[in-house]
């Protein structure tokens, strides 16, 4: 099969993830798309998408076995088979799981051990650059609660590490606060990254407010769903989106504001994801070739900034509306 060919692109930037030692892209790869989370995927346009995204400069790839249950870390793996190993970071994630559309959640040191290594076979590596703990705020209402994450499932990461199966460890969630939470109550140096999701995008820039307080731990910030799950799009929200009505309605005013302009929201959307410095990375997700080399594309390039300010002037008073996670 022919394939376009994504010419390597010099004009991507690099960022230190915290103290970790890892310089990584500033637009990265999240693979939830590759278990047709949003949408039934082929596999082969799922392999050139990874394929693309490396070849346009990404290095950093986030995976989870929750996403497609499974299916995302397996299709995965099919297409690193063709890249040498030195070309990405890789990320993948312990604590939510699922099968057969039941979801499930197992924060437990031994579940997690199991997990990482179920996910290197999956993914057909040796090793986990950066290993985190998924969706905290699912154990937070288990027993236990987050004090399990900081008490078990964080040093069983950990004692992987000193093993040399993971390089570095980290915890993900929606929830800010959670996150600051653990980072606090964890041994020094223990968490090493977070990963949260739409609290960087143009209707709730809210992780800057936390940036400070990570960065005085050492903690690495990476930044996901630059569209906030389909709110900033042309085509809207798909219809499981948590969002209030009043946020959704004013980012679709939003999105006909930039359409009227020429400017896509979502090029805005993934500009201003991208601009933060603080912000080592934002992650996208895409089983699209082309979605992937017009992201890559547009992130290299620096926004439009009085639509931006238009753009949050018209979400108002809906600005840093947010959600539970699902």
């Amino acid at each position: 099969m022919l394939r376009k060919k994504t010419p390597s692109n010099d004009k991507m930037e690099y960022r230190l993830l915290g103290h970790t030692g890892l310089k990584i892209s500033a637009l990265s790869f999240g693979a939830s798309s590759l278990g047709s989370v949003f949408r039934e995927t082929r596999e082969a346009e799922s392999i050139e998408a990874v394929e693309a995204a490396i070849e346009g400069g990404i290095n950093f790839i986030d995976v989870s076995p929750y996403y497609g249950y499974y299916k995302a870390e397996t299709v995965l793996g099919k297409a690193l088979r063709h890249i040498p190993r030195d070309k990405y970071y890789l990320s993948t994630k312990v604590g939510r799981y699922g099968k057969d559309g039941v979801n499930t959640w197992d924060y437990s040191a031994q579940r997690a051990t199991e997990s990482v290594y179920e996910s290197m076979e999956r993914l057909g590596v040796d090793y986990i650059d950066l290993i985190n703990v998924h969706d905290i705020e699912f154990q937070a209402a288990l027993p236990g609660g987050l004090q399990r994450v900081v008490d078990e499932t964080l040093p069983a990461l950990t004692e992987l590490k000193r093993k040399g199966i993971v390089g570095h460890v980290g915890i993900t969630d929606l929830q800010l606060d959670n996150l600051r939470w653990v980072v606090e109550h964890s041994q020094e140096g223990t968490v090493e990254s977070v990963l949260n999701f739409c609290h960087y995008c143009l209707n709730d820039d809210a992780l800057v407010d936390y940036a400070g307080c990570f960065e005085l731990h050492g903690v690495g910030i990476i930044n996901a769903s630059p569209l906030s799950m389909g709110l900033l799009s042309s085509r809207g929200i798909p219809a499981w989106h948590p969002a209030p009505k009043q946020l959704v309605k004013a980012c679709e005013r939003a999105a006909q504001y930039c359409q009227d302009k020429g400017y896509p929201i979502e090029k805005l959307a993934v500009q201003f994801a991208v601009s933060e410095p603080r912000i080592a990375s934002t992650l996208f997700s895409s089983a699209n070739p082309d979605n992937v080399r017009r992201n890559i594309a547009w992130a290299c390039e620096e926004p439009d900034w009085q639509i931006v300010s238009d753009v949050k002037e018209i979400i108002g008073n809906q600005q840093r509306v947010t959600w539970k996670n699902t």
